[in-house]
């Protein structure tokens, strides 16, 4: 792979490499499946949410704020040759990600009140543990560039994923649901636009970075795929996951 003078970004590079895993990930999983035929149970759903919510108020800003304390506020630090100072944009974009999250959390808990979701009876499931272990692992190495890819790599795929479904659900003009819900707050323009500019500094920052941290970022890019796939519960898992 020459990564010198390629019009090939990162970013576009990624999403080409593994498509059947993206798949996975992203439509083909069974619960995806039932989630763009709105055929979803409050259980399963609110299973599902309960370990989003730990994933959203505890791991994400925990690794927000990691990769924050971790930026290099000077020029050209970022790789030994030469990188230009991005520091302003990655404390921009991390910060605008903080803020998000914490309003993401108080739809959560609004939309889990107005539709009568339970979610206070689930477990943490592995997978959960399996998810926010890798997140502490990445933003503690206190390299921001791999903890911007792995931060681009959950977004995209959570954008994708409720864009997909969303879409269904629109095309299948069915009753107000929470479902309905959650999938419009997360394939709203404000957030595209979020992704958007995120994808943009990471394909400017990998631009200028060598061969060796793109076959790097193939490796990030394969675990949050593999992770996002593992996240989804079977829609058989209710029945296991009791205290």
């Amino acid at each position: 792979m020459d990564t010198a003078g390629s019009s090939v970004t990162i970013t576009s590079h990624l999403l080409c490499l593994c498509p059947a895993l993206y798949s996975r990930a992203t439509k083909a999983h069974p619960f995806l499946i039932a989630a763009a035929k709105n055929n979803l149970s409050d259980s399963i759903l609110s299973l599902w949410l309960s370990q989003d919510r730990i994933y959203a108020s505890q791991a994400y800003p925990r690794f927000v704020g990691a990769l924050i304390s971790h930026i290099p506020f000077r020029p050209n630090v970022l790789s030994a040759s030469g990188v230009p100072d991005y520091s302003q944009r990655i404390l921009n974009i991390l910060v605008y990600s903080l803020q998000n999250i914490v309003r993401e959390v108080g739809f959560f808990d609004h939309t889990v009140k107005e539709w009568r979701l339970d979610v206070t009876k689930w477990k943490e499931r592995k997978e959960t543990r399996n998810y926010t272990a890798e997140m502490a692992r990445i933003s503690g190495t206190g390299n921001v560039v791999e903890g911007l890819l792995f931060l681009w790599a959950m977004e995209k795929v959570y954008l994708d994923v409720w864009s997909t479904v969303n879409d269904a659900l629109i095309l299948a003009n069915g009753p107000p649901s929470a479902l309905g819900s959650l999938a419009k707050n997360w394939s709203t323009a404000e957030f595209k636009t979020f992704v958007d500019d995120l994808t943009s500094l990471v394909d400017d920052i990998y631009r200028n970075l060598d061969r060796d941290a793109w076959i790097v970022a193939e490796d990030v890019w394969r675990r949050v795929l593999e992770l996002e796939e593992d996240f989804w519960p079977y829609l058989e898992a209710e029945k296991h996951m009791f205290p």
